[in-house]
């Protein structure tokens, strides 16, 4: 039998106070949905269904690659309405699973208890225990198994004090939904379709309801506000750097570190505070991040240290490179091994060869930096015209003295010396000493000018 995943992401999201679509609000670093849809893959299902409505345009576009069923919500009449739109191109052989493009914690584990341990022809509701089950639906059982789930505003005294509430994750076969989905009323007050009335008609018809716990509220939470969305922010976090820890990865803080993708570690890895990981970032054995730092889709060698205050993006480097502090590695920066990158330089689209150091206050861009090259501070490589970048070579072990400008596009050959404050223009033959610089002139009498008096 497969597997049909529904998932509700229509709604407009008002609380959240922004012209950004609720299931596209950014949690480590990626929309809402995008959790959802991670967990809804992890399960194998063959058939995934995004029921979309408010900012459908921009829904579609962020998901615009991925194979996914999409069924438009126009109307937000609930729930029972939003399965309505849904169900007409779903497998009559399926099992449905109903998930919330706004519930981005759930575990696939927790899915997957609830998969296993129910029948193919019953029901199964997600179920978790609340200290404050106020506001919430709870969940009514008869002989263990869930007899109804009476929605707050109709819950008696006895029904206000259970703490098992719904969570509105629900596992039905998709011939037995699709015929309860027409009975469906909305004489209600709010006029909508509840898709939690489905769990009445299946215990009118004699057909079995779980109610499966989840582990724990967090996993369950739904995001309608900022407030939720940063409490859900902290409670993945946690939960990641868990991980990596459990690895074996070592942290000075671990509720000061944020991964905003996919952080791979090896072994003997140490962050320290304040460190933010963005997109695809690999850190090498022995790899130690100072705080502050901003690592951003890049992969970094073996042994490399990265002191306080750097950002990081798109680079590679070799094993027991140092960098920082204060550096900034720009998409295209190639280290090799043994590489020093000090306070305040700056690397882009640019490689630079073993043991070859650019100490500080330097600029690098569009550069082949050879091997044993020492660059002087204040160094720029002079890449733009106005029209087009040009390239910069360095040859292995050059000695580039402090304030050189080196206009590209141009050579230094290997054991070139380029004298302190020289512009180069022209390349610079091997082992020999190229400079430029124009006589010193001191003008007698010059008066260094004076602010007028208002």
């Amino acid at each position: 039998m497969g597997l049909s995943i529904i998932i509700l992401a229509a709604g407009q999201g008002t609380r959240m106070r922004s012209d950004l679509p609720k299931v596209l609000q950014p949690l480590a670093g990626r929309p809402l949905l995008s959790h959802v849809l991670d967990c809804s893959r992890a399960l194998g299902a063959d058939d995934i269904c995004v029921v979309y409505g408010h900012g459908a345009d921009a829904v579609r576009s962020v998901f615009a690659g991925e194979p996914l069923r999409w069924a438009l919500q126009a109307e937000q009449l609930g729930t029972g309405h939003a399965m309505q739109k849904a169900m007409p191109e779903t497998p009559n052989q399926n099992r449905v699973l109903v998930l919330f493009g706004d519930v981005p914690l759930l575990m696939p584990e927790t899915l997957s208890i609830l998969l296993d341990e129910t029948p193919v022809d019953d029901v199964a509701v997600l179920t978790v225990d609340m200290d404050d089950p106020a506001g919430y639906g709870r969940v009514i059982r008869e002989r263990g198994s869930v007899s109804s789930i009476v929605e707050e505003k109709d819950a008696g005294v006895d029904e206000k004090a259970v703490c098992e509430i719904n969570t509105g994750v629900m596992l039905c076969s998709a011939n037995k939904l699709k015929g309860w989905l027409k009975d469906l009323s909305n004489d209600n007050a709010q006029g909508e379709y509840y898709l939690t009335d489905v769990i009445a008609m299946a215990v009118n018809d004699k057909v079995e309801v779980h109610g499966i716990k989840a582990s724990s509220p967090v996993e369950v939470m739904g995001i309608n506000d900022k407030k939720q969305l940063a409490e859900a922010e902290r409670a993945l976090q946690a939960r990641l750097v868990d991980e990596l820890m459990q690895a074996g990865v070592g942290f000075a803080d671990p509720a000061r570190v944020d991964i905003r993708g996919t952080l791979t570690c090896g072994k003997d890895v140490f962050i320290d505070i304040n460190a933010v990981f963005e997109g695809n970032v690999e850190l090498g054995d022995g790899t130690k991040i100072e705080s502050n730092n901003l690592i951003r889709d890049t992969r970094l060698g073996a042994g490399t240290i990265v002191h306080s205050n750097c950002h990081i993006e798109g680079a590679t480097t070799g094993n027991n490179c140092e960098i920082g502090p204060f550096a900034r590695m720009r998409p295209g920066a190639e280290l090799a091994n043994n590489v020093k990158i000090g306070n305040f330089v700056e690397i882009k689209k640019s490689t630079v060869g073993d043991g070859s150091k650019v100490n500080h206050l330097s600029y690098l861009g569009d550069s082949e930096v050879g091997t044993g090259v020492n660059v002087g501070a204040g160094t720029i490589t002079c890449n733009y015209d106005g029209a087009a970048k040009h390239k910069t070579k360095i040859g292995d072990r050059a000695f580039i003295g402090s304030n050189v400008n080196l206009v590209a596009p141009v050579e230094i050959g290997e054991g070139a010396n380029i004298g302190a404050g020289s512009t180069i223009s022209k390349s610079a033959p091997a082992n020999e000493l190229t400079l430029t610089r124009a006589k010193q002139t001191t003008i007698k009498g010059w008066k260094r000018p004076v602010k007028k008096e208002s």
